[in-house]
């Protein structure tokens, strides 16, 4: 099947060829099966990237089904997380360098003789997040 795009302000046209072995499939249905393959494809992608599906060296059965399931929830989470604010702008690096920064200061913290306040603790991380983070800073209030 040939899917032809044309962009209406610009007038491009793009064109794209899809495959199928089932020649009873339907076009609609063929190409509802292309998206979620591709969906599937960039999970494992930031699975591998971001989430550590690539780097566990296990062999046997149950350590190599944990921590497939492990990426495979990061994954998920990660995707709901950047759904919500104030981490809709952030990418998978920046929400990690968000939450690795949320951690060493909350430990730092409890080391301090007395309490801060939560106002100041959010302040601490934002700032502390910003040094790995590759977009911009979010706002804290």
């Amino acid at each position: 099947m040939v899917v032809r795009k044309t962009n209406l302000k610009t007038q491009k046209v793009a064109q794209v060829i899809l495959f199928s072995t089932d020649l009873e499939l339907a076009w609609d249905k063929l190409i509802e099966y292309y998206r979620v393959r591709f969906q599937i494809e960039f999970n494992f992608r930031d699975a591998k990237q971001h989430w550590g599906l690539e780097d566990f060296m296990n062999i046997r059965p149950t350590p190599v089904y944990n921590a497939a399931n492990l990426s495979m929830l990061m994954v998920n989470l990660s995707q709901v997380l950047r759904q919500q604010a104030p981490f809709s702008a952030m990418s998978v690096l920046d929400l990690k360098a968000w939450f690795q920064a949320d951690k060493y200061v909350r430990e730092v913290l409890k080391q301090l003789p007395q309490s801060v306040e939560l106002r100041f603790i959010n302040r601490i991380i934002a700032d502390t997040a910003q040094f790995s983070q590759i977009n911009r800073p979010v706002e804290v209030e």
